[in-house]
């Protein structure tokens, strides 16, 4: 991911409604690991259930403002719909995001279930190393980002679709 700026993130944000983007927490920028991931995705400390994904587009950055859901899931497994990485089940969230637009301000969203922490870049690069059906790690997490990416931008689309 190509670094950004506060300013790019703060003007990226499609679905913010009454959030000043000028107030919303931003992560350490200048510890980031910016090549390291698909994504820029943290949680606000100061208000528990909210969280934001920011990353590159074709036009440039997008932001999503998201809503973490009150209840966690229930004990067992869980899958999160980004990544695709099955772990316990208290690590995964159900998200929403207000839609953008009219859309949104009708009060419609969408949901998907995505890591608790928003990590799923680190996740991704955790990659099954010396296993019989893996020969190439490094080609597994290239093809994990894609398939992330993917399903991000697939996502966001629903977050950007006009009213129907």
């Amino acid at each position: 991911m190509r670094p950004l700026t506060a300013s790019e993130i703060r003007s990226s944000f499609v679905n913010a409604g009454s959030i000043d983007p000028e107030r919303i927490p931003l992560p350490g920028l200048h510890e980031m690991l910016w090549d390291e991931r698909e994504f820029l995705g943290w949680r606000d400390g100061s208000t528990a259930h909210r969280g934001y994904i920011v990353f590159h587009a074709d036009d440039g950055p997008i932001g999503i403002v998201l809503r973490a859901a009150a209840n966690r899931l229930p004990g067992g497994a869980a899958m999160c719909s980004l990544c695709q990485t099955s772990q316990p089940a208290g690590q995964v969230r159900l998200f929403s995001a207000q839609r953008a637009g009219d859309a949104g301000d009708a009060g419609d969203s969408v949901g998907t279930y995505i890591c608790s922490d928003l990590g799923c870049s680190t996740l991704i690069r955790m990659a099954p190393h010396g296993s019989p059906w893996d020969p190439n790690p490094e080609a597994v997490v290239v093809e994990r980002a894609a398939s992330l990416l993917r399903r991000l931008e697939a996502f966001t689309a629903k977050v950007l679709a006009p009213r129907n």
